[in-house]
């Protein structure tokens, strides 16, 4: 075996069990094909996507635009499907959800297919590898599939990595996101923000100061790298603490209170000193001049442009 065919795991069986030739509704190649045992023609009704599938949402532009093609060459690949237990002659799709969509969608009565057996870890894992390398899982549904496959059945990182032909440090940083607060999840699923972006959310020490930074990226449409000066400079220690002894403790937790809600609402760093006759110093930081704008804005409550 060689190195790179170890490397994508189940990936090169998923290929192996694609059809490059064409296939119109019940053309007599796909009726022979199918007398030989290679291939059936299953009817739409017979066929419901696989309950392990990872992938949640289908773009209705690009699936138009394949139900046009099989409306125009009929279906160029089988899909592969696996039978329901206890329902006969029905069957999950294991790969292919995608083009039994568009199938649908142009209007087909049946479509050809491979039928396999697996059982539920094999459905997980083939969706998996074969949503992983056509790149269609968006960050968070491809964390969930992870976990799901390291919970229900025992796989370690290294196992999953194996599997479909990542790191496991990849593997890692991906089921990480599934820490962030679900309204930052929601904004990687909406595609506001990237895999980058709620990576660098990550280090944050909270999630409302998470929530405060996915407010600033989307409203001033940072990169990744000015997400990560934002986080960074969000998380620097606030300078000249205050002893514990000139403050009575229910006073100095009040001051780290406000220094938190100040540093929260203006999007930057910001040190609070106060002393016991009431006195004190509110340090604000910026970093560049839009910093310094955009905190002048807030403190004046003017709009932004």
């Amino acid at each position: 075996m060689t190195a790179e065919s170890k490397r994508r795991g189940l990936g090169r069986g998923l290929g192996a069990l694609i059809v490059d030739t064409a296939f119109t509704p019940a053309s007599a190649e796909v009726v022979a094909q199918a007398e030989a045992g290679g291939i059936r023609l299953l009817a739409i009704e017979q066929l419901a996507p696989n309950p392990h599938q990872p992938r949640a949402r289908f773009d209705g532009a690009a699936l138009e635009e394949l139900a046009t093609s099989i409306q125009t060459h009929g279906m160029i690949q089988p899909i592969v499907v696996s039978a329901v237990p206890d329902r006969p002659e029905h069957f999950w799709i294991v790969a292919g959800e995608r083009r039994w969509r568009a199938a649908q969608k142009a209007g087909l009565d049946s479509v050809p297919a491979i039928v396999r057996e697996a059982t539920p870890q094999q459905l997980m894992e083939w969706a998996l590898v074969e949503n992983v390398q056509r790149a269609d899982l968006n960050a968070i549904e491809e964390a969930i599939a992870y976990q799901t496959l390291m919970v229900e059945f025992g796989f370690t990182q290294a196992d999953v990595a194996e599997r479909v032909g990542k790191s496991r440090p990849a593997i890692g940083n991906t089921v990480r996101l599934l820490g962030l607060p679900l309204d930052v999840q929601r904004a990687v699923v909406d595609e506001r923000i990237t895999a980058g972006h709620a990576r660098a959310l990550l280090s944050l020490p909270d999630a409302a100061t998470m929530q405060r930074a996915l407010d600033e990226i989307t409203k001033r449409d940072l990169n990744v790298r000015q997400t990560e000066l934002l986080v960074r400079r969000l998380n620097e220690p606030s300078p000249d603490p205050m002893p514990p002894s000139q403050l009575e403790p229910e006073d100095e937790a009040q001051v780290r209170h406000l220094e938190g809600r100040f540093r929260s609402a203006l999007g930057t760093k910001v040190s609070l000193t106060r002393h016991q006759d009431g006195t004190g110093r509110l340090i604000v930081h910026f970093y560049s001049d839009d910093d310094l704008e955009s905190i002048y804005r807030l403190i004046a409550g003017e709009e932004n442009d």
